[in-house]
């Protein structure tokens, strides 16, 4: 069973169709796996053969994960909320989960499993279990950049009217859909949309292209950030650091004319910034 989700939440509603036929399917009795496949599109392959969401016990013995799947085409998915939502990101995203899994599988072929994982495997896993994609204007994209918190949040709060941010980490989606909380981040790729980050090189993925993103400070997710005082906490908004291309332009990605997002941020309205 499943636990009651809100699927009228901001960083759900992208998942909503899917995820509310499938969720009901958990409910009246079919395991995850099923469920998903239920809603799954069949046009989704993988270079091993179409997507299929088969039960744990079908991943063997010693096999890694990551592996299997990029193998077979089948992703051995538990009944728990972590794997459902893993499952609705490859029905939602099937481009950039195979790109991963991929990058992860060709990793593991290379150097084995190890007690630690590499830096390119740290940053893959940490991407697809706390991923997000944003699309921007950008001064927002600038100040996401250079962690200036006040004016992503606070200053140009107006401009996430025409801002898209896409929770892409099934984690990060479980933590938020069963208790939601201020220190909630996600990692945003250097790269921008969706589709650049599929196009990413295999030597680009590290810790350093991996924005942190706070994401219950987005204008219009959480009751209490529409008090400026919200975005005070410095152990949740933490001061900017030297990061790698703070001063860059955005990605070629965002430079499209921003789209309206009205439905998933609503009633923003230009903000003060907080004295320093």
């Amino acid at each position: 069973m499943l636990p009651a989700i809100d699927w009228q939440r901001p960083w759900l509603e992208p998942l909503r169709g899917r995820g509310e036929v499938a969720a009901a399917a958990v409910a009246a009795g079919r395991t995850v796996a099923d469920a998903l496949n239920a809603v799954a599109d069949e046009s989704i392959t993988l270079a091993a053969g179409p997507l299929n969401f088969v039960p744990q016990a079908a991943l063997p013995r010693g096999e890694p994960y990551e592996t299997f799947i990029a193998r077979t085409g089948r992703v051995p998915t538990r009944d728990h909320t972590h794997d459902f939502f893993n499952g609705l990101i490859w029905l939602h995203h099937p481009a950039l989960k195979r790109r991963l899994n991929e990058l992860q599988a060709a990793a593991i072929a290379r150097d084995g499993i190890r007690p630690v994982r590499g830096a390119q495997r740290d940053a893959l896993t940490r991407f697809d279990e706390h991923g997000a994609l944003l699309d921007a204007p950008e001064p927002l994209w600038q100040a996401l950049r250079s962690r200036d918190w006040q004016r992503l949040f606070v200053v140009d709060r107006h401009l996430w009217r025409h801002a898209r941010l896409r929770i892409v980490g099934h984690a990060l989606l479980e933590q938020l859909a069963l208790a939601p909380r201020k220190p909630l981040t996600a990692f945003v790729h250097l790269a921008g949309c969706a589709d650049a980050v599929t196009a990413v090189d295999s030597d680009a993925w590290s810790a350093s292209a991996l924005l942190p993103l706070p994401v219950l400070g987005v204008p219009g997710w959480w009751p209490a950030s529409e008090d400026d005082d919200f975005y005070a906490d410095a152990t949740v908004f933490r001061p900017a650091k030297t990061l790698p291309g703070a001063g860059a332009a955005a990605p070629a990605c965002l430079k499209q004319a921003p789209r309206p997002n009205m439905q998933f941020i609503p009633d923003i309205r230009p903000r003060r910034a907080l004295p320093t």
